[in-house]
């Protein structure tokens, strides 16, 4: 089953409660999204740190061909 932005975002939410989190879907499918999320904790974080970090957060939903998330573009930051 897919997911819904709005899950996506409780997920993101709940590990980064502070970031500017925007999930948009790129397809209209519910299948393939992309987010932004900017914290500040990402500060002195290299990018895969930072992916790392927000992939954990999806707590496996992407994980495997079973996964309820099947693409994520993913852009994060610290504020600017």
């Amino acid at each position: 089953m897919a997911m819904q932005a709005q899950e996506i975002e409780e997920l993101i939410r709940a590990a980064f409660p502070n970031a500017a989190i925007t999930i948009t879907d790129l397809a209209g499918d519910g299948n393939h999204y992309a987010a932004e999320v900017i914290d500040e904790s990402f500060r002195g974080q290299n990018r895969v740190q930072q992916q790392r970090a927000v992939y954990a957060a999806l707590k496996g939903k992407m994980d495997g061909a079973q996964g309820e998330l099947h693409a994520l573009a993913l852009t994060t930051k610290a504020p600017g």
